[in-house]
This record gives C-alpha cells, sequence and structure tokens, in this order.
C-alpha cells in the first residue's frame, strides 16, 4: 500500500516555523522538559539579526543561581556563627554567675556583669515583694527590682519567656533606665516553692535584637543557673 507512514506525514504536517511558533507561545518549555536541553546546539554566540543566544542565556542563568547559592550559604556562616558567639557568651556568664563570693556579689553580677558579659545594654533581675528581708536590703544596695505580688505573673501570662522589639521599656522592671529600652527578652525564674516569683529581663536599644521567632533555649539555660545560684545562696 503506497500511504505515509506517521513519520512522513508527522514530517509533512510540522514545519520549522510550527515548532518556533510553539516554543514562542510556551516559554517554560524547556523547564518543563529540561532532558530537551541535552539533545539541542547552541548557536554561535554571535549571531546578529536579533536571534537570542541560548548559550549565553543558560550561562548567565548558572550564573545566578550560583550566586543565589554562594548568599544562602555566606547567610548560614554568618548565623552559625553568630550562635556560636552567642553560646560562649552564656557559658563565661554561667560561670560567671558560679564564681559569686556572695549573695551580694551574686546580684551584681546578674544586675551589672550579665549586660557587659550578653552585649546588652541592661540586664535586670525582678522579684515579687518578699517577706524575706535579705532580698529588700539587697534591693536597696544592689539595683535588684521589687515588683507588687503577682505583677510578674500579670506580664508573662502563662508563659515562661517573652521576646519583644519595637517596645517602650517599663520602669517597673528597668528602673530610671526604662526609656532606653526598645527590645526585651523577659524570663519566668522558678526558684523554689516558697520564695516569691523572680523575673529575668534583658533589654536593648536596638529595636530589633529581641523578637518573636528567636531561639530561646540559651536564655531558658541562663534562667535556670540564676535560680540554682539564687537558692543556693538563700537555702531555700
Amino acid at each position: 500500500m503506497g500511504g505515509k507512514t506517521p513519520h512522513s506525514a508527522l514530517g509533512d504536517a510540522l514545519t520549522a516555523e510550527d515548532v518556533a511558533t510553539y516554543l514562542r507561545e510556551t516559554p517554560d518549555f524547556l523547564q518543563q522538559h529540561p532532558d530537551v536541553v541535552h539533545h539541542l546546539i547552541p548557536p554561535p554566540e554571535n549571531r546578529g539579526n536579533g536571534v537570542a543566544d541560548l548559550q549565553h542565556f543558560m550561562l548567565l542563568k548558572l550564573r545566578r543561581e550560583v550566586a543565589e547559592l554562594t548568599a544562602q550559604q555566606e547567610e548560614l556562616i554568618a548565623t552559625a556563627r553568630a550562635n556560636i558567639n552567642n553560646q560562649n557568651r552564656v557559658h563565661a556568664a554561667a560561670l560567671y554567675l558560679m564564681d559569686a563570693q556572695s549573695f551580694e556579689h551574686l546580684i551584681q553580677t546578674i544586675t551589672t556583669d550579665l549586660a557587659v558579659l550578653l552585649d546588652l545594654d541592661l540586664a535586670c533581675l525582678v522579684m515579687e515583694q518578699p517577706e524575706d528581708n535579705r532580698l529588700v536590703l539587697h534591693a536597696e544596695r544592689n539595683g535588684l527590682q521589687l515588683a507588687e505580688t503577682g505583677a510578674i505573673s500579670q506580664w508573662m501570662s502563662k508563659r515562661d519567656i517573652i521576646l519583644r522589639g519595637n517596645i517602650q521599656g517599663m520602669a517597673e522592671i528597668y528602673g530610671p533606665a526604662a526609656p532606653i529600652v526598645r527590645s526585651e527578652a523577659l524570663v519566668r525564674l522558678q526558684i523554689a516553692p516558697d520564695a516569691p516569683a523572680g523575673l529575668l529581663a534583658f533589654a536593648s536599644r536596638d529595636a530589633d535584637l529581641f523578637h518573636p521567632g528567636q531561639g530561646t533555649e540559651l536564655l531558658s539555660f541562663l534562667a535556670r543557673v540564676v535560680e540554682r545560684c539564687i537558692k543556693g545562696w538563700l537555702a531555700l
């Protein structure tokens, strides 16, 4: 029989212009069929006539992808270095707390040295009004802030850690330094069942230093160290 084969019929029916038209109307064809690229022969670099250089286009695309991957890698490295640096600072702060020679020295370390060690503007210790006169005495001498009974529970609600940015600091926590506070980390202290509620507050004048979504593991660790140190000195 003299009929055309399917291949011949397709060859007669489909022209190069048909293919070109289809590719113009389907610009994502190579994205959907990337294996086809390996079967194509790119045109020479300089052709003129306004014809696109596929090889040059693919090279630019690869360069952009490499640049994006490099930027992502640099960001990951910077984040990892910052995390390691923060971890080292917190570990150093924990050692300072454990080296305190007295309860008075401990309070001074918390309210003075921690801010320097952690590269912050303020570090504060707040306790609700206690029955223990020792806490009242040290509040008067070393900057320990005393709050009304129930205040910390009201500030923290049911949360143990709060991170906030773009804020105005509270005088009840930071005293006269409150106006400089633009971001903060508040960590509840649970010293002992019979001890008054406590709060460890870190603050910065940088409004973006603390914000929701940040990791809190190091803050929680440091708060547990503070709890144990206070508990040990007060024999609670």
